[in-house]
């Protein structure tokens, strides 16, 4: 099999519409630049899913980071382009289908992203906003970073950001941000289990690049193993995933990596990764 090719270059932020595009050190990041608010347009998240399409074809990709420019993470979806097809003959009846749609394909893309995907949060994420938040793999915020799924506050349930919140939250808790549509800060968030660390604001990046570097040193190939297994045998009962987690560690054993970093712990070197 022929290698694939870095499309990247390092260092040196782009441009893609509404998103910026910067990588270093096998670390992407994309970052949310569609102020005020960051909302989720079919724009970003069209732009969004193109970068995340390059990032699992990349080898040279081994952690994605999803930041936000600006004081808000993201307010979710954008509900003035969304009203403005009310007028349309169908009263928007498609163009809302098209949105939960594709806002659904990003959070799954995440989800199913052979590569880690690190949430780096300062300030508000709301509705779909949160949606992202949860979908990600990890989560960092600062300690002034607020949370909420307020649609019941304007007649319309988040049902489509229940999916990924009440799968990173506590039940009970998940409920209670979306019965109530109130916010709640930063320290609650990683009490409900939301975040996985709240920091100070002027360590958020310090602290997301620690993880994202710690996590690049890794075997992409047992990353990539490891977090496909994740999601599937969460959803499954208990003796199915215990088959099913069986059947990935004898896979897993016979990679050449896990032989590699085997051998590496008990020659007391460091591995040499080669992805296979």
């Amino acid at each position: 099999m022929s290698e694939v090719v870095p499309l990247r270059r390092e260092g040196g932020e782009e441009r893609k519409g509404p998103v910026l595009v910067d990588f270093a050190d096998g670390v992407l990041r994309l970052t949310l630049s569609n102020p005020p608010a960051n909302v989720l347009s079919i724009a970003l998240m069209e732009a969004m899913m193109a970068e995340l399409d390059k990032a699992a074809a990349e080898k040279a990709v081994r952690v994605v980071v999803i930041a936000a420019a600006g004081k808000l993470f993201s307010a979710g979806h954008d509900l003035k382009e969304m009203t403005a097809h009310r007028s349309d003959p169908d009263r928007g009846r498609d163009f809302f289908d098209r949105t939960m749609r594709l806002c659904a394909a990003l959070m799954l893309k995440i989800t199913h992203l052979p590569k880690p995907v690190i949430a780096e949060i300062d300030g508000l994420a709301t509705a779909a906003g949160c949606q992202l938040v949860a979908s990600c793999d990890l989560a960092v915020c600062t300690d002034t970073s607020r949370f909420c799924t307020p649609g019941v506050n304007i007649g319309l349930f988040c049902s489509t950001p229940m999916v990924a919140v009440s799968r990173a939250a506590h039940r009970k808790k998940a409920m209670e941000m979306l019965l109530t549509g109130e916010t709640i800060d930063a320290s609650t968030a990683k009490d409900f289990g939301l975040v996985n660390r709240v920091v100070p604001k002027e360590y958020l990046g310090q602290v997301v690049a620690k993880y994202a570097a710690v996590i690049a040193s890794k075997s992409p190939l047992t990353l990539k193993i490891g977090k496909e297994a994740f999601y599937r045998q969460i959803e499954m009962p208990l003796e199915e995933a215990y088959d099913y987690a069986a059947r990935v560690m004898v896979e897993n054993m016979l990679a050449r990596d896990a032989e590699e970093g085997i051998g590496a712990f008990l020659d007391k070197r460091h591995p040499e990764w080669k992805g296979e």
